[in-house]
């Protein structure tokens, strides 16, 4: 590779979010990760029964361990806000339902609109590995074949964030097992650097809804017996398997700076590669393909190995495989390493389990907010350092506390490996990115601005509301950002929705105590008649050139994420029966926008394969066989009241 030219190929990371176990979010996850804690837990209820399959020693079809990493609330989902049905919800496999809240909170800590995204090529690419619900549904029999799974295919989890959104670019799902998102990560990179897309998403998507794979390394030995992670330690005896739902907003680092994009950290370099037959077996990794591999990320990213500060490691606690790839690490990242500058590396699947086909993407994660930081947090459960490893001659250190990262003069750099049982090693460089310029006095200079958001519910909106003025009350994350800039990047970095709010205030406090009065009432006196009009047509829906409300260009500081309003979706659980009619519940259970009798059917969300379940729907429903083709032909929900009325007046 050309080094002069790495800048120019390298990459920004503008937007994170995540859903791992213990942390909804990113602020979240670091807190554990520089707590130290260990947020695995035993498997609740809902995923399966483990009394019934917890078996101490290995026994065929019996689980291992009775602990792993668990997101809460995975059945819960905003429908209303994807304009989706209760039945549609119910039907669509919970990791494109968390996909599609998690991207969005990414690109919302980007500051880029989707609205603004739409019928851009934008590229989509989600590493993943399961299709859990789709698997359950299927073991319900023959009959639970219906049309709709054919929604939960795992080609349609990257494809329904592309439909949703109007995403043009690449939409692909990469299944390299363990190393998936890291590989997704490189190929989201290979796109930017090709111009095939001017931004990025990349995602790991992991929800482990069925117990088999457990039972299946619970007889390969792989599972750990305690359900943690013991990266590098004597005792490690395999891993805790883990949920995890991460999503990172990928941009060319040259257009990042001169959009004025908060930039988190630089990819500046990485590769993929295979073991080829350099192992005893596919299924053994290779020490060989690991150092490959390293070699060609580091090259690719113009770094010398020696320079690198911390690698966040594959590190799922195989007493065989961990000693494999810090020997592959000191390899590479050891040679020239000056003795008083150990490489730290550590795993967060000590903290949350091994993630599998997303493990990849929390560990880029955690690398980044290492980053911003400046601190390397404790990599857990190492109390004694494993034999294996020959740790007095290579210049490697696991961070049993907090480390700070050393101050050289020169931009933190970390890497990020993956490797999965499909013989494919995966490695990400990443740079701490520039500072920034430094933020303006955020102290009141007696200027008055508007301060507008809004939500897709009127209670979504009082959500957003208090979570604004939290933000801008005392100890608020609003205080360390000027009052003009938190108002320039609600106007201009993010969608504006139907229910709306708009606020005047001079400071932080008075905007804060703005938010707390009734919407009647938030006008102060005095305030210049632009504002005021600006706030007045913003609140009724009207457009607003910002530009000339703010007379020039602020800068992107982060703001509260929006407050879905969610309800638990899942198959099998039976909703409350009502006295309505059979029209009612099909308007109810399928419609996902207001309707009249004029409505065309397609308008308000039911269309062709919405018609084919309904069909096996209200088959059930009567005990009568649906006419397929007189169904199809239905336009208007007044001709689906009247045919449903005539079907329910001929079965009875």
């Amino acid at each position: 590779m050309n080094r002069s030219d790495v800048d120019a190929r390298s990459v920004a990371v503008i937007g994170m979010a995540c859903r791992l176990p213990g942390a909804s979010g990113t602020d979240e996850l670091w807190e554990l990760l520089r707590d130290g804690v260990d947020v695995t837990s035993e498997t609740p209820p809902e995923r399966y029964d483990v009394d019934a399959l917890y078996s101490a020693r290995p026994e065929p079809g019996r689980v291992g361990s009775r602990r792993a990493g668990y997101v809460d609330h995975v059945a819960d989902f905003d429908a209303e806000f994807f304009d989706m049905s209760a039945t549609e919800a119910v039907e669509l496999d919970p990791q494109q339902r968390l996909l599609l809240m998690t991207a969005w909170e990414a690109l919302e800590d980007a500051g880029r609109r989707p609205d603004e995204l739409a019928g851009s090529r934008t590229g989509v690419f989600v590493g993943n590995a399961r299709s859990d619900y789709l698997e359950m549904r299927f073991r319900k029999g023959l009959e639970a074949a219906t049309p709709s799974q054919f929604n939960n295919y795992r080609s349609l989890l990257p494809a329904r964030l592309s439909y949703v959104l109007d995403l043009r670019g690449p939409s692909v799902v990469v299944d390299t097992a363990c190393s998936s998102s890291l590989a997704a990560v490189h190929s989201a990179v290979q796109s930017l650097r090709a111009r095939e897309s001017p931004l990025a998403i990349a995602a790991g998507v992991n929800l482990a809804l069925r117990p088999d794979e457990s039972v299946m390394m619970t007889q390969a030995g792989a599972l750990a017996a305690d359900g943690r992670s013991k990266f590098g330690d004597a005792n490690a005896d395999g891993h805790a398997p883990s949920d995890a739902v991460a999503v990172v907003v990928l941009k060319p680092l040259a257009d990042a700076l001169a959009d004025g994009d908060r930039i988190r950290a630089v990819i500046q370099g990485s590769a993929i590669g295979n073991d080829g037959r350099t192992g005893d077996s596919l299924l053994t990794p290779s020490l060989t393909g690991q150092v490959e591999t390293l070699r060609w990320a580091y090259e690719d990213a113009g770094v010398n190995p020696a320079d690198v500060d911390y690698v966040e490691a594959h590190g799922s606690g195989s007493p065989a495989l961990d000693p494999l790839e810090i020997n592959a690490l000191g390899e590479v990242l050891g040679e020239g390493r000056p003795a008083d500058r150990p490489l730290l590396v550590g795993s967060v699947k000590t903290n949350i389990g091994h993630a599998e086909a997303a493990g990849g993407m929390a560990g880029l994660i955690k690398a980044v907010l290492c980053l911003e930081h400046g601190q390397v947090p404790p990599s857990l459960h190492v109390t004694t350092a494993n034999p294996a490893v020959a740790w007095d001659e290579l210049p490697l250190l696991i961070p049993r506390k907090l480390h700070d990262l050393p101050d050289l003069g020169r931009p933190a750099v970390a890497g990020i490996s993956g490797q999965g049982s499909s013989a494919l090693n995966a490695h990400v460089v990443i740079r701490q990115a520039d500072p920034r310029p430094a933020d303006p006095a955020a102290a009141a200079d007696g200027t008055p601005y508007v301060l507008a958001f809004s939500a897709r519910t009127p209670a979504a909106l009082d959500a957003l509301t208090l979570a604004y003025a939290a933000y801008l009350g005392p100890g608020g994350q609003g205080g360390a950002h000027p009052l003009r800039d938190i108002c320039y990047s609600a106007a201009t970095r993010r969608v504006h929705h139907g229910h709306r709010r708009a606020v005047i205030g001079a400071s932080h406090e008075e905007m804060a105590a703005a938010l707390g009065r009734p919407e009647g009432e938030i006008r102060p006196d005095g305030v210049p008649e632009n504002l005021a009009a600006a706030a007045d047509r913003y609140r009724d829906g009207l457009p607003v050139d910002w530009d000339e409300v703010f007379g020039k260009e602020g800068r992107f500081v982060p703001l509260p994420r929006y407050p879905w309003q969610t309800k638990r979706y899942w198959f099998g659980e039976e909703r409350e029966e009502t006295d309505e009619d059979l029209t009612a519940w099909v308007l109810r259970e399928h419609a996902r926008v207001p309707f009249d009798d004029d409505s065309v059917l397609a308008d308000i969300g039911i269309d062709s394969l919405a018609k084919l379940r309904l069909i096996v729907e209200l088959s059930k429903r009567t005990g009568r066989e649906v006419d397929p083709e007189d169904f199809a032909r239905l336009r208007t929900v007044g001709a689906l009241r009247s045919w449903i009325h005539a079907l329910e007046a001929a079965t009875s």
